[in-house]
């Protein structure tokens, strides 16, 4: 027996690991459910996006010069063109921070008593620009890094939406209503702290799953390069979608409707918060596409402001994605309610 195992061990293939067979295929091989390389279907979409526009641009000729087209292309390009500065410069910064600020930088600047850690860490987002598309991975990061989950969350809610660009861009999209400013700073702040207080208080370690942070490879302006790249694309192309529903929503929707919902407080805040859910508009352009809603009050678009950025339909799926779904099941009702309720109180006090 013992020379039968001896033989065995003896005969065991102990050399370099061989590479797959076929080495020009594509990586990963096909087995693994890519039966195309994602190069060959790329000119297939472009032919398809450009075949559309050739047939939209003649079967939509006769109704160009409609009242209501204009006015839906006058409201979709301004929100663009006011938003799309305050974009790219937010975008740019929060890649410069990716790339260039260092891992230990968090763990020196935040308290180690996780109680003084989280609202450090709220206020940390007014100086930190970043969209809500940044604020999930940075967070993974910081947790990763050994940042208590609770601080981590709750600069995962204050950056986005109390940063030096957010606020410029509301200050903007607002002229003369400094209070609409002073609001969605406070309340988010507000909201961002108080969530990050219960998550410590109730939140349990099997709910929130922390990935792992793998080593960075390559030089820091090609992270740069790659961060700004990421970022702008999904949220520009976010700002794109909120800026089409909202002329939508300004052309379609009949007026009576929304005077109807506007005039009824309570609903108008619950509406333009689901409104900010649905949307899913970048924070640095958020602020335009609230203030075209000219039906609905002060309190209304403030709860549109306040919720945005710290729950809408990309920002579940990245959480879930992230941390996990028992997370998200939890931690998006518990932002939701705290958004709506405080953003509420805020403008009631203020506006």
């Amino acid at each position: 027996m013992k020379s039968d195992t001896i033989w065995a061990m003896s005969h065991l293939h102990t050399g370099p690991r061989q590479p797959w067979a076929d080495e020009d295929g594509a990586v990963p091989p096909a087995s693994w459910g890519r039966d195309v390389p994602p190069g060959r279907s790329l000119p297939w979409g472009f032919m398809l996006v450009i075949a559309l526009l050739v047939v939209g641009r003649f079967a939509l000729a006769p109704y160009l010069t409609s009242a209501a087209l204009q006015t839906w292309a006058t409201v979709f390009v301004a929100i663009c063109v006011q938003a799309l500065p305050f974009l790219v410069f937010g975008v740019a910064l929060s890649a410069a921070i990716t790339a260039f600020v260092p891992g230990s930088f968090w763990t020196r600047a935040l308290p180690r008593h996780p109680a003084a850690a989280v609202p450090v860490a709220g206020m940390a987002g007014a100086v930190l620009p970043g969209c809500e598309c940044a604020s999930v991975p940075v967070a993974s990061g910081l947790m990763a890094r050994g940042v208590t989950p609770a601080a981590a969350l709750a600069f995962l809610l204050a950056s986005p939406a109390i940063n030096p660009i957010v606020l410029v861009a509301t200050a903007v999209a607002f002229p003369g209503q400094p209070l609409m400013v002073a609001a969605r700073f406070g309340a988010s702040l507000i909201v961002a702290v108080l969530v990050g207080w219960l998550w410590l208080r109730f939140g349990r370690s099997e709910w929130l799953r922390i990935p792992s942070r793998p080593h960075g490879e390559g030089s820091k302006l090609g992270a740069f390069a790659e961060a700004m790249r990421h970022d702008l694309l999904h949220a520009g192309g976010f700002l794109i979608v909120g800026g089409l529903a909202a002329a939508t929503i300004n052309v379609l929707v009949p007026r009576e409707w929304l005077t109807a919902v506007a005039g009824i407080p309570w609903l108008a805040v619950l509406v333009m918060a689901l409104l900010a859910v649905l949307l899913s508009i970048c924070s640095e352009a958020d602020a335009f596409v609230a203030a075209s809603m000219s039906a609905f009050s002060p309190t209304a678009k403030l709860a549109f402001l306040v919720v945005g950025p710290m729950v809408d339909l990309k920002l579940i799926a990245l959480q879930a994605g992230t941390f996990g779904r028992a997370f998200a099941v939890r931690f998006v009702p518990l932002t939701f309610g705290l958004a709506v309720l405080v953003s509420a109180l805020s403008g009631w006090l203020l506006l």
